[in-house]
Formats: structure tokens, sequence, C-alpha cells
């Protein structure tokens, strides 16, 4: 596991405190926009808010019919495909320290991660036509 191999830090809390940091502030920022929203925002509340509202067209039928299941395969590969991206950040944020040996690490990872893609285009995962 050359991966492992790379040059050994020392952990400690300093290490953390950046994402510390960042994780504050995403929940500020968050808490912050929900009560600006809750403060400054519209209400208007009546029986036509109240409506069920499909896409502007009034409701038909049984809301349980099936649905295509290439709207659930489309969800499910973008949600494959962009935890894999996630796998390039600790990449870019250690490549130097990482060197070659990291690069072919990511090189395989790209070519892993391209041969799944050419997979499921092959496969017509993807085709809408039928």
């Amino acid at each position: 596991m050359f991966f492992l191999q790379a040059v050994p830090v020392i952990n400690s809390a300093s290490n953390y405190l950046p994402i510390g940091i960042q994780l504050l502030f995403a929940i500020v920022f968050i808490g912050g926009m929900m009560a600006l929203t809750h403060l400054f925002g519209p209400r208007r509340n009546g029986t036509d808010k109240l409506l069920n509202f499909e896409s502007g067209i009034e409701s038909q039928g049984n809301a349980r019919q099936p649905v295509a299941i290439k709207y659930f395969l489309v969800a499910i590969l973008f949600v494959l495909f962009d935890v894999e991206v996630i796998f390039f950040y600790p990449y870019a944020v250690n490549f130097r320290v990482l060197g070659w040996h990291g690069f072919l690490a990511v090189i395989m990872f790209v070519f892993f991660f391209l041969a799944g893609f050419f997979y499921i285009i092959k496969k017509g995962a993807l085709n809408w036509e039928e």
C-alpha cells in the first residue's frame, strides 16, 4: 500500500482547526439564511397554498402508479459518480506529498472510473429511447 507510505504527519488538534472553522461557518451561514427567510419571507396562508401542486397540473388518478426505472437509474448513477469524484479532493490537497506514487494511483482510479462509465454507456443505461 504505497499511498500509506507518505510522509508521516503528526496528528494534533491544530490540524483539524480549519475543518472546525469551516463546519462552524457552514452551520452559522445555514442557520442565518433560514432565520432571514423566516423573518423577511412572505406569509400568505390560504386554501390555494394548501392544495396539492404537481407541475401546474391538477392531480388526477392514483399516486401509486409505477414510474419508469430510468429515473431511478439516472439518480443512482449520478450519486455513484458524484461520490467517486469526491475522492479526487484528498489527492488535490496532498498531491505534492504523494508524488509519483500518488499520481499513478489517481491515474489508475481515473481508468477504473472511465471503464465503469463506458460500461454504463455500452449497456445503454443512459439511453432513454427504446
